[in-house]
């Protein structure tokens, strides 16, 4: 009986740019159709019969894999941090994916402001569990307004005064006359595994192996 691929879920955008040369040397090279910009599918297959790739929303690689529906995936430590998963093993960091998970609020209101004296804030967010463990930390009470993307216009439009997001360059930010004023958390892209197939699957303990080579190849 032959058993069922392998999956990968790898997650759309700058992140999966940075991934497939990962993949590569971990020996996963998707088909040509994964790279045709027009292509609407969603799985793929790769130069290895047992392994197929999924490509999602980079919050969905986590659900994927947490459910089981996925063995493997690549996703942001912000993800892992805002869902906590019990069901997922992230075993290796793959030291790409490289940003911040910052506050920041318009120019002129940082000015004058200093985050020390904050007791409550409202933040616009893609990360209000995240975002509401930083500040009970500090003993500060944080209200979340939970929104998806276009963060940088909360404040613009009166939602929100300040916003919590990916930051990485920090261009878009700029360009929005907003500034950081505090960092909550340093994110990279880990390889994270579905607990049980991790114990189930044969396949999966010289896959996680060969991503850890890979890493410490591009390192040395």
């Amino acid at each position: 009986m032959t058993r069922e691929p392998i999956i990968l879920a790898v997650p759309k955008g700058r992140i999966l740019d940075e991934a497939l040369p990962l993949l590569a040397r971990a020996g996963i090279v998707p088909e040509a159709a994964f790279s045709d910009p027009g292509s609407r599918a969603l799985r793929f297959a790769t130069n290895r019969p047992d392994i197929d790739l999924i490509r999602v929303r980079a919050f969905d690689v986590a659900t994927f894999v947490a459910h089981g529906a996925a063995q493997l995936g690549i996703v942001g430590s912000d993800v892992l941090g805002e869902f906590a998963y019990s069901e997922l093993y992230a075993p290796v960091d793959l030291g790409i994916g490289h940003c911040r998970l910052s506050v920041a609020e318009p120019a002129d209101l940082a000015a004058t402001d200093d985050p020390r004296g904050w007791s409550h804030v409202r933040v616009a967010t893609k990360y209000p569990h995240l975002t509401r463990r930083h500040f009970e930390a500090r003993g500060v009470q944080a209200e979340c307004v939970k929104l998806n993307g276009a963060m940088e216009l909360a404040p613009k439009l009166g939602l929100a005064p300040r916003i919590v997001d990916l930051v990485s360059s920090g261009r878009t930010l700029k360009e929005n006359g907003l500034v950081e004023v505090e960092t909550i958390m340093a994110i990279t892209s880990r390889l994270i595994v579905n607990r049980a197939a991790f114990k189930t699957r044969g396949e999966v303990v010289p896959l996680v192996d060969a991503f850890r080579r890979a890493v410490e190849e591009v390192a040395a």
